[in-house]
């Protein structure tokens, strides 16, 4: 009697269990959220005139359209999907809240003043009317961005290693790296004016510092804490010292080469507007200072989150060639 009360009990729980994984009750709670942040946009007046207020308005009934449909049809997605969308339910509501804050308290009431702070249209309003210029400022941010960074993480690397592996270099190396390395970027900038002809390779060397030391400094570290044992093995065997680097040195300091890559990554963004205030004529950072001036916050805002979002991107995929590169050692690396 017992066994078969047992029964009916996990079967109903199996019930209940089937019956929420069919319905998304945090996609409802969060296409209600967007959805209210569209009927604001729209139904309330703004206190200043904004553009493309209807675009944001249009875009957050989308997204609310988008978020209902899928609660009733979320199981008719592919598991990973469905997994995924639940996973980030949570933040899909927190974003549709968050925008709805953001529209009343700046657009319909102004408790937020203009020009201080800006709508959700507003930053919207900049990519649509100056987009084209942000494109280019996009393309110059990145070319600086990309040869100071690798141009750093590559001397950066070759230095972190010889520091590591050799004692009397590092016996006159380290201690100057901790001398330059807890100094701003930007204080360099008068000895950038004197060193290089032109201040593009000026602002090229002050992004390459600012990665360039973390990555010296954490493989030197890696290689450095590699057990000991591993070379009198492998000496053992007849192993050269190059192929002691190659195959042991540098692979088991590759998880302390990438902490200083993620380091060197957020550093180098960090340091991308100051580098572009050496007579730069394009570029997010010159973008950002030039709208200041003129007190275009909203122009600011866009561009941060556009720098934000390229940064966010770069250490996704940073993330993944780690994941790859580092798959041999799972279950040794954290």
């Amino acid at each position: 009697m017992s066994s078969a009360v047992a029964d009916v009990e996990t079967g109903a729980a199996l019930s209940v269990a089937r019956r929420a994984e069919a319905f998304w009750n945090t996609g409802l709670l969060a296409g209600l959220a967007w959805l209210a942040t569209a009927l604001v946009t729209y139904v309330l007046p703004d206190v200043v005139p904004w553009g493309s207020t209807m675009l944001f308005a249009v875009l957050c009934a989308a997204v609310a359209l988008a978020l209902l449909a899928l609660v009733p049809g979320i199981r008719l997605l592919p598991q990973r999907i469905a997994a995924k969308l639940r996973h980030y339910g949570p933040w899909l509501l927190a974003l549709g809240l968050w925008l709805l804050f953001w529209e009343f308290t700046t657009a319909k009431t102004g408790w937020l003043p203009k020009p201080f702070f800006s709508p959700p249209q507003g930053l919207i309003q900049v990519y649509v009317a100056d987009g084209q210029r942000l494109l280019i400022c996009i393309a110059y941010t990145a070319r600086l961005w990309l040869l100071g960074f690798f141009s750093g993480i590559a001397v950066g690397y070759v230095i972190g290693l010889a520091l590591g592996w050799s004692r009397s270099f590092a016996y006159w190396g380290m201690p100057l790296l901790k001398l330059i390395g807890p100094v701003p970027a930007s204080a360099w900038i008068p000895v950038t004016f004197y060193f290089f002809p032109s201040t593009f390779q000026a602002s090229i060397f002050i992004v390459a510092l600012s990665c360039g030391i973390p990555v010296a400094i954490l493989t030197a570290s890696g290689v450095g804490a590699i057990n000991k044992a591993y070379y009198e093995v492998a000496r053992t065997m007849g192993a050269g010292t190059s192929y002691l680097i190659r195959h042991i040195a540098i692979p088991a300091s590759l998880p302390h080469v990438f902490v200083g890559l993620f380091m060197g990554l957020y550093y180098s963004f960090a340091v991308l507007v100051v580098a572009e205030m050496l007579g730069a004529k394009y570029g997010l950072g010159w973008y950002i200072q030039f709208q200041t001036a003129y007190s275009a916050y909203a122009n600011v805002y866009a561009t941060l989150v556009i720098m934000a979002l390229i940064c966010a991107g770069l250490v996704k995929a940073l993330f993944t060639v780690r994941g790859r590169l580092l798959r041999w050692q799972q279950g040794f690396i954290a």
